[in-house]
């Protein structure tokens, strides 16, 4: 179990820190206001899960502690779109296609409401 922890630990930092550089790179690039830095580090992200994902659909190409240090650790430190993304995935490959419309669209609408809420509650301060 620690051993575990600490290689997600290792791999959110590099994910961490590979999303900030890659998303400040990216937005520097751009004369627009779109967070187009942000959108890429997401959409990177999911890519990237979805090859390391993919690869143990077949066989086994990662060790259980490869796959976590990249999946979990890297890929949820550059961003946990990419791990919403690969579970989602995940229930629509296992035919939960109800439970996906629910986590997908319940996610968005949640996580929206929760970040007015949360940008309401600091105002009161």
């Amino acid at each position: 179990m620690f051993k575990d922890f600490l290689l997600v630990s290792l791999g959110s930092f590099f994910g961490g820190g590979a999303r900030f550089a890659l998303s400040k790179v990216v937005q520097s690039l751009t004369a627009v206001a779109f967070p187009l830095g942000t959108m890429t580090v997401n959409v990177l992200g999911c890519l990237l899960i979805g090859f390391l994902s993919g690869l143990n659909y077949g066989g086994t190409w990662l060790t259980p502690s490869t796959k976590l240090i990249l999946t979990t650790g890297f890929c949820g430190g550059f961003t946990t779109f990419s791990t919403f993304m690969n579970e989602s995935d995940s229930l629509l490959k296992d035919g939960n296609y109800a439970f996906a419309a629910l986590y997908i669209f319940g996610s968005l609408a949640l996580g929206l409401a929760a970040t007015v809420v949360g940008h309401q509650l600091a105002k009161a301060f």
